[in-house]
């Protein structure tokens, strides 16, 4: 079923000049929200405005504490969404990236954020492509980087129609993951407790976070590889051999496509978790880009 109380508000534009490999490209850049329960989920669409009909357009879902730009990709002024969005545009792809409810600018509290809450804000981040008339709504990829990878596995689930599914080191058993995260001792008591007990962390790069019990009370509940299951589409899952956030890896990509029944890639690069980024660009803009257009060239509608 397609959910209503749906509605898009744009509230900047911009144009932008980029430059491509044949020429320029030129992109109409706007930050639009989704109205979610009666919240704003925040975005940022980019339409090229060359294009001679509604372009294909990519769903981009962001990881645990993360933002719809990303990390910063180190000797660039890019986060890693913003370069891969770039990209995208100079290829002929709208995007739309999202700041899941609780981070960001969208509405929301962060120490509320659960699975289940992302996952109605992508499922409603489709639907509102799918009825916009600026881009291709028939022509919808979704790509979700770590959380935003189980994420995107449970709304292709719901949406079975996308077009086809890329899956950027894709969180497979939640409870290792986050036990590694957030320390197994928090994770067993926080599943015991009350749901909106909050729980503060300091996770392994220093910084606190605080989530309410009702997010870890989620996780041995959540099965991505079930999730993918129930989506026909074409999937791409692309690990980094040296992850130590979603491990052990290639075995945490290749269950997603042992459980998922349509065409499928597994694909194996030399980097770590956030693609070499904290390094420079060049495994973004080598591998990860690259694999990732071919992807959606092949299985174009």
């Amino acid at each position: 079923m397609k959910q209503t109380g749906l509605k898009a508000l744009t509230c900047t534009t911009a144009w932008i000049v980029l430059a491509a490999s044949a020429g320029f490209a030129t992109a109409k850049e706007s930050i639009v929200s989704i109205l979610v329960d009666g919240q704003s989920v925040v975005g940022t669409l980019e339409i090229p405005d060359d294009a001679l009909a509604p372009a294909p357009v990519v769903l981009m879902l962001h990881g645990f504490t993360g933002t719809r730009n990303e990390l910063p990709v180190k000797d660039t002024d890019d986060g890693v969404f913003t370069r891969a969005a770039r990209e995208l545009l100079k290829n002929g792809y709208a995007s739309l990236r999202i700041d899941f409810r609780g981070s960001g600018d969208s509405d929301g509290k962060w120490e509320e954020t659960t699975f289940t809450g992302q996952i109605k804000d992508a499922v409603a981040a489709i639907d509102w492509l799918r009825d916009n008339p600026d881009v291709e709504g028939s022509d919808i990829s979704v790509l979700g980087w770590s959380q935003g990878g189980l994420v995107a596995s449970h709304a292709v689930a719901a949406r079975p129609e996308v077009t086809s599914t890329i899956l950027w080191a894709p969180v497979t058993n939640p409870m290792l993951t986050y036990s590694n995260l957030l320390g197994a001792e928090t994770v067993m008591n926080a599943i015991a407790g009350d749901a909106e007990t909050p729980h503060t962390v300091k996770l392994p790069w220093g910084v606190e976070t605080t989530l309410k019990g009702a997010f870890y009370q989620q996780l041995p509940t959540t099965s991505t590889a079930a999730a993918i299951a129930a989506y026909p589409g074409p999937l791409m899952v692309i690990v980094g051999s040296r992850d130590t956030t979603v491990t052990p890896q290639p075995a945490a990509g290749q269950i997603l496509t042992d459980y998922h029944p349509g065409k499928e890639q597994l694909v194996i690069f030399d980097t770590d978790h956030v693609w070499d980024a904290f390094s420079g660009p060049a495994t973004l803009d080598d591998k990860m880009i690259p694999t990732t257009l071919k992807w959606l060239r092949e299985n174009a509608r």
